[in-house]
Formats: structure tokens, sequence, C-alpha cells
């Protein structure tokens, strides 16, 4: 059974149709200028790797490296990465992955938005805490983000 350090959930109404907000979501560029990446010409396709630049300041040196899992319009889009891969120049890619899912829902108002980061029991004991709370404070800027952005495309 997982425990209560194993994974973060934000969820947050945006007052926009469920297709806005899937836009902003699967569309990897409008994604990106939300999110802090750059992605040059990449897009977001259920089985694919998608590799961008980070744009978030003081953070340019790391590269947002996910696996797209599953993309179901305007419902869920999940890939998995690596969270808070910090440290220069060391191979993450032994470790297990977290897995990250957007679900969107109609509501009344709106699209409610449920981001759910699953799997920090899987990390390295020596990176679980710091990766739990970089990403756990991560989120909750994300997820006032997309809001912002779906709220300025209207």
């Amino acid at each position: 059974m997982p425990s209560d350090t194993d994974r973060i959930e934000r969820s947050i109404l945006i007052e926009a149709p469920v297709a806005r907000v899937w836009h902003a979501l699967a569309d990897a560029d409008t994604f990106g200028s939300w999110f802090g990446v750059r992605f040059d010409g990449a897009t977001f396709a259920a089985g694919q790797r998608v590799v961008g630049s980070i744009t978030y300041p003081g953070y340019e040196y790391l590269k947002f490296d996910v696996h797209v899992e599953r993309m179901e319009p305007e419902r869920l889009l999940s890939w998995r990465w690596h969270p808070a891969p910090l440290e220069r120049g060391r191979d993450y890619s032994d470790e297990p992955a977290t897995l990250v899912e957007f679900m969107l829902r109609e509501v009344e108002g709106g699209t409610m938005l449920t981001v759910v980061e699953s799997g920090f029991d899987q990390i390295p004991p020596e990176r679980r805490q710091e990766a739990f709370r970089l990403n756990s404070g991560g989120w909750d800027e994300q997820v006032n983000n997309i809001r912002q952005h779906v709220a300025g495309t209207a």
C-alpha cells in the first residue's frame, strides 16, 4: 500500500471548456509556454519519448525528458519521468520513474484539472524526500500556471 509520501495530488478549477484546457496540455508548444519548456517541434504522442529544454530561470541546464504513456483526448494525459534530476552529469535512467497523470473533468463553471504524480516510494532513499518536496511545490505552481495561461487565451 502506498504511503502518504508516495503521491502528490493537486486539483484546480479552470474557468474554461475542457477542449481549451486539453489543448494547453496536449499541444507540446502550448504546454511548454506555461510549464517552462522549449520543445523545438516535438509533439506529445502515446508511446513516445519527448525531450525539451527547461526555460525556468536557474534550471536552464536541465532537460525535460518524459515518456508519454497515454493520451485520451479531453480526458487524460500521462507520462513517466525522473523527478528532480538536478545533479549535473548524473544519469538517472537506471532509477524508477514516477507517473504523472493530468485528468480533466467537465464541471459546473469549467474544467476540473487533477494532477497526480505517484511512485516516489520507489525513488532511491537519498533522493526521495527532496524530489517529493520539490515536485510538491512545483505542482502548486504549475496548476496555477495552466489556469492563468488558459484564462489568458479566452
